[in-house]
C-alpha cells in the first residue's frame, strides 16, 4: 500500500521534523500540503485544499491544534497526532485519537497513515 495521490497536511514547529516527514510522504507518493509550522496557516491550508489526511504535531510552540483537528473531524479527514505528550495528558474528546509518541520512526508514522487513508480509523 502506498499514499500515492493523497494529499496530506503536514502541520509541525521543528522544521527538521517537517522536512523529514514531507521527504518521506513524497518517498510513499504523497502530495504535501505545507509544512507550516503555525495554527493560523493550518487551517487556511485545511480550508483551502482537499485533504486525504493530515500530520499534525499537538502543540506548536504554545498553541494547540484542537482546533485544527476539530475542523479536519468536521470534514472527515483522518489525521495523526504527533506528540511527545501521553495520551492520559490529552482531553478527553482527543484521548482517543490516533496519535504518534515523539520520538518515533517514519515509517511507523507512514504505515499508521496508509491506514488512516484506507478507512482504518483506529490503526496499530
Amino acid at each position: 500500500m502506498t499514499l500515492k495521490g493523497k494529499r496530506i497536511l503536514v502541520v509541525e514547529d521543528e522544521y527538521m521534523i517537517a522536512a523529514d516527514l514531507k521527504r518521506e510522504l513524497i518517498r510513499y507518493g504523497a502530495e504535501v500540503v505545507g509544512p507550516t509550522g503555525g495554527l493560523a496557516r493550518g487551517l487556511e491550508l485545511a480550508e483551502d485544499h482537499d485533504l486525504d489526511g493530515a500530520l499534525l504535531d499537538l502543540n506548536l510552540e504554545g498553541d494547540w491544534t484542537y482546533p485544527l483537528a476539530d475542523r479536519l473531524d468536521a470534514a472527515a479527514v483522518p489525521y495523526l497526532f504527533l506528540t511527545g505528550y501521553d495520551s492520559w495528558a490529552l482531553p478527553s474528546a482527543y484521548a482517543t485519537k490516533p496519535t504518534v509518541a515523539k520520538p518515533y520512526a517514519l515509517s511507523a508514522v507512514m504505515g499508521m497513515m496508509e491506514r488512516l487513508c484506507a478507512g482504518e480509523t483506529r490503526p496499530r
